[in-house]
């Protein structure tokens, strides 16, 4: 079986707080009966679209691919593990934190037992559009218990006005919300542990307010005060166009790549990747043939590939996302010519 690149079609989630149009990520839904809060790319559940494994969902593909698909680092298929979104909001998220891999493999096992580190790229902000990530300095459980019962939760947490292309790093433990007027992208692991500590209110269809889990929450949630800042980015050599690496943690490396003249990677045989495409259209080549690709697609290239190129139709920008080993990560980056004042915003341990 050669090794081929994989569309994989998305799902797409119904939320309270979602969109009634995905455009420009997805110019042709729009006038949705119910609003649409997240599109995932890579739900397990999701139909690949094209080559040997077209039909099948990415949970059956990714256990039956071969070893060198999967790659050095995820030799043994166990479960997918990243998760990767487009979220829409036209209202605020609920106030949420999400658990570390110790309390979730305790205390969730029968949700998988994985914890939620996660990160977003604003692909998109209108001015003024905000998040809220990190609670502030010297703020106590008690100070947040007293902040719920007085619905000022938001004066807590640590504010922070968006911009397309703002990174920002989420791990677990890490309190949030994201507000309306952006679209992100975010990379996760593949957990969907959430622990809501206040809704703004709302109720769902039924006219009932959803689930809140405020003990659980502050159980996991970081009260050290650290700040919560924008990631600076690092700027990777490249013959043509810009790349730079956003953000990398023992979970995920998310990189993001910007062209309008063809452009050519090699695929790495310790690790599959996935790449997200933003904006653009054009084609896609490797020794496996040519695909054409769009706005909100998700491809999937096997480890063992070798060399592909995007060829544009017109100016493309794409998230790549991996499963890093962050030691081998660090030295490339150090045999380049970066330093450790400059890795240390970017890759956490």
């Amino acid at each position: 079986m050669n090794p081929e690149p994989l569309r994989i079609e998305p799902t797409f989630s119904p939320r309270l707080w979602g969109s009634r149009t995905l455009a420009p990520i997805y110019p042709e839904i729009t006038n949705l009966a119910e609003p649409i809060g997240e599109a995932w790319l890579t739900d397990v559940s999701c139909r690949l679209t094209t080559g040997h494994f077209a039909g099948k969902t990415l949970a059956d593909a990714w256990k039956e691919m071969p070893p060198d698909w999967r790659g050095a680092n995820s030799a043994e298929p166990g479960d997918f593990p990243l998760l990767l979104k487009f979220i829409f909001p036209t209202d605020k998220l609920s106030i949420q934190v999400h658990p570390n891999d110790a309390y979730a493999g305790v205390h969730e096992k029968a949700a998988g037992g994985r914890g939620k580190t996660e990160m977003w790229h604003v692909v998109s902000a209108v001015p003024g559009a905000r998040l809220f990530a990190g609670l502030k300095p010297g703020t106590t459980r008690e100070a947040f218990r007293q902040a719920i019962a007085s619905q000022s939760l938001e004066t807590l947490l640590q504010s922070h006005e968006t911009r397309a292309g703002d990174t920002f790093y989420i791990p677990a433990g890490t309190p949030h919300t994201i507000g309306p007027g952006m679209i992100l992208c975010e990379v996760q692991q593949y957990s969907d542990l959430t622990y809501r500590v206040y809704d703004y209110g709302r109720v769902d269809a039924h006219g009932q307010p959803r689930e809140l889990h405020i003990e659980k929450a502050l159980e996991v949630m970081n009260f050290s005060g650290v700040a919560t800042e924008k990631t600076s980015g690092l700027s990777l050599p490249s013959a043509v166009g810009s790349k730079s690496l956003l953000a990398a943690c023992k979970y995920f490396a998310v990189e993001r790549w910007s062209f309008e003249s063809p452009f050519s990677s090699p695929s790495h045989l310790t690790y599959f990747e996935l790449l997200a495409i933003l904006s653009g259209r054009g084609s896609l080549h490797s020794a496996a043939g040519v695909s054409n690709y769009s706005p909100g697609e998700c491809w999937l290239i096997p480890a063992s590939l070798g060399m592909f190129e995007f060829r544009p139709a017109e100016h493309t920008t794409v998230i790549r996302a991996y499963v890093p080993n962050l030691f081998i990560l660090s030295q490339q980056l150090y045999r380049v010519g970066f330093t450790d004042e400059q890795l240390t915003p970017v890759i956490f341990g």
